[in-house]
């Protein structure tokens, strides 16, 4: 099964100023990522990822444009969000036969609202990889979500053939710290990786890997906050956490998470990822003052400019300082 133990950003999904995928730049988005040091996989078409948004031939578009992007140096990982089990296998194959390495499989969104019946989410993961054979990610919902499950349902879907890791998202520290001991103890082979991109000072010493949006804007510093947890380091743990707080706020600090997809894009732009932070309905742009807002924090928390140069040139090294400490990574080397 695949190694995600490190960082493993969750990509934005690009777009024209005129709302069409952005090939040329989820090339400099993915090949940036791709050459960050930690960086073990990229997920996309989640939630920073506008999969929902996006058709079915955009969605198999964008898993070939990010394979490419990697030079299939670290796995594609695709977010599968289809409502029923039948619609998610088929999505979960199509992804598969476009270059997916694995899937993280999203609940049903009809649990959102009205919750699930007992034993439906094991069979759910249960009959998308029998279709499919592909790899899978458990996905926690956050507790306040009719679709959070059990500690018995995580612990039955961590059991079964294809579930390699978990991303948990639960969003109640003390279900965490109850909870994340127990599935240690009885599923060992299970990766655990935090999604809390807010709480990630907190989920840091439990965890083998980061899965979250973050990623798009400051790996470098989360690989360095991601080291210092598994050392048990809080001093120096926290010394990350603090530098980043400024993007923190001003990206998930708002009024809903929706808005921190948009502020990501931001944040790219002051990061010189993409040319502007267009999104599709329907997500809106963020209120007069956000853009600078977020610009600031990127630039506060020393998170450097990264430069390009033309396709085919060698990539030159970008340094972006994280507190007293430099993580090296490439710079783009592509173009439009």
């Amino acid at each position: 099964m695949l190694d995600l133990r490190g960082i493993t950003p969750a990509p934005v999904t690009p777009f024209t100023r005129e709302g069409a995928v952005d090939y040329p730049a989820i090339q400099r988005l993915g090949s940036w990522l791709g050459s960050i040091d930690g960086v073990k996989g990229l997920v996309v078409l989640g939630h920073a990822g506008e999969g929902t948004f996006l058709t079915a031939e955009e969605q198999v578009n964008v898993i070939k444009a990010f394979v490419q992007s990697v030079d299939n140096k670290i796995p594609i990982i695709a977010g599968i969000t289809g409502e029923g089990t039948e619609v998610a296998a088929y999505e979960a194959k199509r992804a598969k036969d476009a270059g997916a390495a694995a899937g993280l499989l999203y609940p049903s969104h009809g649990w959102l609202r009205f919750g699930y019946q007992p034993g439906a989410p094991q069979d759910r993961y249960k009959v998308i990889y029998e279709v499919s054979k592909l790899p899978l990610i458990l996905f926690q919902y956050p507790d306040n979500t009719k679709a959070t499950y059990s500690l018995q349902t995580m612990l039955d879907i961590a059991a079964l053939p294809g579930v390699f890791a978990m991303k948990n998202g639960v969003r109640n520290m003390r279900r965490w710290d109850t909870e994340i001991p127990v599935i240690r103890k009885q599923r060992p082979d299970l990766q655990i990786l935090t999604c809390h991109d807010e709480y990630l000072l907190h989920t840091v010493f439990d965890v083998d890997g980061m899965l979250v949006g973050y990623g798009n804007i400051a790996p470098e510093a989360l690989f360095e906050l991601l080291k210092a947890g598994k050392a048990q380091d809080y001093p120096r743990a926290r010394q990350v956490h603090d530098q980043l707080l400024p993007v923190t706020k001003s990206v998930y600090h708002r009024g809903s998470h929706m808005e921190g997809t948009v502020a990501l894009k931001h944040a790219l732009v002051a990061r010189g990822i993409l040319e502007h932070a267009t999104v599709r309905s329907p997500l809106l742009p963020l209120p007069d003052g956000a853009e600078q807002e977020i610009h600031e924090a990127v630039k506060a928390a020393s998170l450097s400019r990264v430069s390009g140069t033309s396709k085919g040139s060698q990539g030159t090294k970008g340094v972006s300082k994280v507190n007293g400490l430099h993580a090296q990574s490439n710079d783009v080397a592509v173009s439009a």
